[in-house]
């Protein structure tokens, strides 16, 4: 009886659920969402992709009942777009598979609250898996201090700036 030894990329990393999947609350699903981080949101640039990123706001009071259920998780929500310019069927699914994969294995479990949007570049393909989590991991970590120092910033100037003449 032979034992797997699980590949190295795997070792020490759990799936956060049973079946290694994103967890259904922290995917964007609806177009509604994409399309509010593409015309309200920032954007971020690296070798292989670009990142969309828009802050939540924090009460979901004024959200419709349906939406609230989506508001209340107070982490990031990941979403993929890979445009048909890409390559066909097959490179645009293997490019989403490795995105998922490089979010599942960098994924803040606490952090800003925010809604991302991740556009890949046909690069994406012939760079190593572990410069895609590399990639994956500091967008991530750009995004929370940007939405840390906004929120920080309208904490802060709440009635202390001078108004300009």
């Amino acid at each position: 009886m032979t034992t797997r030894v699980p590949a190295e990329s795997n070792r020490g990393v759990e799936p956060r659920n049973g079946s290694g999947t994103l967890p259904r609350k922290v995917r964007l699903l609806r177009h509604a969402d994409f399309e509010r981080v593409y015309k309200l949101g920032r954007r971020h640039f690296s070798a292989s992709m670009t990142v969309f990123y828009c802050p939540r706001a924090e009460s979901a009071q004024d959200q419709a009942p349906r939406r609230s259920r989506d508001q209340s998780y107070s982490g990031l929500r990941i979403g993929f777009t890979v445009s048909r310019a890409l390559g066909g069927a097959v490179q645009r699914n293997r490019m989403k598979r490795r995105l998922r994969e490089a979010v599942r294995l960098t994924r803040p479990v606490e952090g800003a609250s925010a809604d991302v949007v991740i556009n890949p570049k046909k690069s994406l393909l012939t760079v190593d898996f572990a410069a895609v989590v590399n990639e994956v991991g500091r967008a991530f970590v750009v995004i929370e201090q940007k939405i840390g120092a906004a929120t920080s910033t309208d904490k802060n100037s709440s009635g202390s700036r001078k108004p300009k003449p």
